[in-house]
């Protein structure tokens, strides 16, 4: 069963987003700055993100991306489908063919798994998890360690 990198960041960003959707939008350097996120992925995440409504991109100074949605209304299935990610238990990516060209004896099995995953993802929206104690004290975390980097003297290098 996996669920890659893709999918895991997509939620993570999508998460410090609606954690940070008070403070206006947000530019992507900042979210990879918090979650340590390289910023060419993010900028591959979100214009998937943003094609299929999630966020909304905001130009100019200020600029960045917003929520499209209230957090409550965005669910976690809804971002990973936006990523083209799929959560599969199957050792066949779900195409039924795991031995030999056909199908084995517990396909059926990890195949309903796979769509108990999914229908669980859809039940947890963005506002169940932010509104987590040991999320907003991880966020809290996140936030003072940005400050700190930010208030530390430049080094002018030799």
């Amino acid at each position: 069963m996996r669920l890659t990198a893709k999918g895991r960041y997509a939620v993570t960003a999508m998460l410090d987003l609606a954690l940070h959707q008070d403070d206006g939008s947000i530019c992507l350097a900042d979210i990879s700055r918090r979650q340590s996120i390289s910023l060419s992925y993010l900028e591959q995440l979100f214009a998937k993100l943003r094609r299929q409504n999630l966020v909304t991109s905001v130009r100019g100074p200020g600029g960045g991306y917003r929520l499209n949605r209230m957090p409550s209304e965005i669910y976690i299935a809804e971002i990973v489908d936006s990523v083209d990610e799929h959560v599969d238990a199957t050792k066949c990516s779900g195409r039924a063919d795991c031995q030999h060209g056909d199908i084995c004896l517990s396909h059926q099995l990890w195949s309903e798994l796979s769509d108990q995953i999914h229908g669980f993802l859809s039940g947890i929206d963005l506002a169940s998890i932010i509104e987590r104690r040991e999320v907003q004290q991880i966020a809290a975390r996140q936030d003072a360690n940005i400050e700190e980097i930010a208030r530390m003297p430049m080094t002018a290098e030799a």
